[in-house]
């Protein structure tokens, strides 16, 4: 009996040896596939807007909500994929078959563009007004491609980023700052592959054959396909335990149950305080915020409890850690509400952008060649791709040594940086904006778009401001965002942490098309006029901008309000003596 416990404890150590390399080894399957991924599914969506109105003679208004639509659903869909992967197949195999369903509807997209019958009939400048649009099948089978997009973002994003960090040991401090790097040097190839996608990529599909354009990123995608399949046998595979969202109900249940119960003096002392041995979550201190939550914790006469400590009705009974676990996703979830607001500055410098640089002198120097409008969005990608490098090799080392803390700043501090600049980078639109119209409307233009708009004589280079501050935006308050959910979740939630900024960005999506909807509506009638009409330049989308800019000072002082009420995990309470005290391990999830 010695021998064969020596041999299971011998296992697992060699478990632990092999999780020690696996950071580095994995490092090159995984950031390559996430790296072709991008290149692919970007590739595919960055200029959709533009082939929505061209190729497939849509409003501009109706192209903007529908790729809205569209994001905000693929956005969403992490949330279902994070439940999947926990219950039931984990990060790997979720990884696999979402990873080949974008790799269908690329295919699809695709086939929309190659093939006549599939698109409606070519619209050139001289049939302005009688454009035909697409048939009921056309834009079915082109939806066949959305979906078959949204079942892969549900499968890749909530698991990319935990199952790359699952490669470290987060029990040494090797492997700490292995995670820490990991998200930066994540989002620095993830925005590596978006400046090629939205350069190269576009420039075939705008300049030279929409089909050859999005064949390019469907080819992409197989070889993303290929490379995570090819490191299969070194990957550390958590196997799925269950979803964790089980736990979460069961104390709201209990809770609900309890709740004519009144609470005892010290409930750190007097409650239910059993937590499983072999969780992998941290323990808990007791913490005064959602008292109401602690009456699942309280013992009655009705309340069984197992030989090994546990409930025997574990919906009727919950253990304080786990009561814990529950106020940490609550404390979470007005920061996350602040979010969406946050999100909709970059959602809309990304869409509108495109649509001022379509009237914009898109011209480099005095040569003939033009800039496709989606690759502008390349400059929010630089500001994003030189700042990470050096935020996380020279900025943070140096404000480790100040504040003592392991990012230099706290995450929330980050995440406040972002939001400012957001507003910073609306402001600065509504500027441009304001500039580029008055070009257009005082001063000789240079042609006149495929929807009729005046082109503008003011140099599209104009817009670059705008899009580098929002690319520093998202390395603050997008990364900080990341990294907040991934380490204050408990930590057998951290897929459906994975899930909740693409939550926040189908939140912003789906505002963003309310919004968008909405003032086009509205203002039709006003006296000043519709500010978002098909012609920018008979417009005031500088308005619109400046409405966010609004709406953006009011977040930040909610966000500032949510910030100074929220307690870390682990931080600001009473320690809880549980009766079966352990160590989590980083066991035995491992095949």
């Amino acid at each position: 009996m010695e021998k064969k416990d020596q041999q299971v404890h011998d296992v697992e150590k060699v478990d632990k040896q092999k999780i020690n390399y696996r950071g580095v080894k994995a490092m090159p399957y995984i950031l390559g596939n996430e790296t072709f991924e991008k290149l692919g599914t970007i590739g595919t969506s960055s200029n959709m807007v533009v082939y929505l109105t061209t190729v497939f003679n849509m409003k501009s208004v109706s192209a903007t909500t529908l790729v809205a639509v569209f994001s905000g659903t693929a956005n969403i869909a992490p949330l279902i994929g994070a439940f999947l992967s926990d219950a039931y197949f984990g990060r790997f195999k979720t990884l696999g078959f979402a990873s080949i369903s974008s790799l269908m509807g690329m295919f699809v997209i695709t086939l929309t563009a190659a093939i006549s019958k599939l698109h409606p009939p070519h619209c050139g400048p001289e049939d302005i007004g009688h454009c035909i649009g697409p048939t009921i099948w056309q834009l079915a089978f082109l939806l066949c491609g959305f979906v078959f997009l949204i079942v892969g973002a549900g499968g890749i994003r909530p698991c990319n980023l935990p199952f790359g960090a699952d490669q470290f040991n987060p029990n040494t401090e090797a492997g700490k700052r292995g995670i820490n790097s990991f998200f930066n040097w994540y989002f620095f190839t993830f925005t590596f592959a978006m400046m090629v996608a939205v350069t190269l990529i576009v420039y075939v599909q705008s300049n030279i054959n929409w089909a050859i354009g999005f064949a390019i990123p469907t080819f992409l995608m197989f070889l993303a396909v290929a490379l995570f399949f090819m490191g299969s046998r070194i990957y550390v595979k958590v196997k799925p335990e269950g979803s964790p969202l089980t736990g979460v109900v069961q104390v709201f249940v209990a809770a609900n149950k309890k709740r004519r119960l009144k609470l005892p003096e010290s409930p750190h002392l007097s409650l239910f305080n059993y937590h499983p041995t072999d969780s992998i979550n941290a323990n808990l201190p007791y913490t005064d915020q959602f008292r109401f939550l602690d009456k699942a914790a309280i013992i009655t006469p009705e309340d069984g409890v197992n030989p090994d400590g546990s409930a025997v009705d574990p919906w009727r009974l919950c253990g304080m850690q786990q009561v814990e676990e529950v106020k940490c996703i609550m404390r979470i979830l007005p920061i996350w509400v602040s979010g969406i607001v946050y999100y909709t500055t970059i959602v809309h410098t990304h869409t509108y952008a495109v649509l001022q640089a379509l009237q914009s002198d898109r011209h480099l120097g005095g040569n003939n060649f033009e800039v496709p409008a989606a690759s502008y969005i390349v400059f929010s990608m630089i500001g994003l791709t030189i700042w990470i490098p050096i935020y996380d090799r020279l900025i943070v080392p140096t404000l480790r040594k100040f504040t003592g803390k392991e990012g230099g700043i706290s995450l929330l501090e980050r995440v406040a940086i972002g939001f400012v600049l957001s507003v910073t980078t609306m402001l600065v639109s509504a500027i441009v904006e304001t500039q580029r119209r008055n070009y257009a409307l005082t001063r000789p233009t240079l042609g006149i778009t495929s929807k009729g708009g005046a082109i503008s004589s003011l140099p599209g280079l104009w817009l670059a401001p705008q899009l580098i501050l929002a690319g520093l935006t998202e390395a603050f308050g997008s990364i900080g965002q990341v990294e907040f959910y991934y380490k204050q979740f408990p930590e057998n939630m951290r897929t459906i942490a994975g899930s909740f900024f693409y939550c926040t960005m189908a939140g912003a999506n789906y505002l963003c098309g309310f919004l968008v909807s909405l003032i086009h509506r509205v203002t039709a009638k006003s006296p000043t006029g519709n500010w978002l009409p098909e012609d920018l330049n008979k417009g005031r989308l500088d308005y619109f901008y400046y409405l966010f800019v609004a709406l953006g000072i009011l977040n930040f002082a909610y966000f500032l309000v949510c910030a100074r009420w929220y307690r870390y995990k682990g931080t600001g309470g009473v320690a809880i003596e549980l009766a079966n005290e352990s160590t989590p391990t980083e066991k035995q999830h491992i095949v």
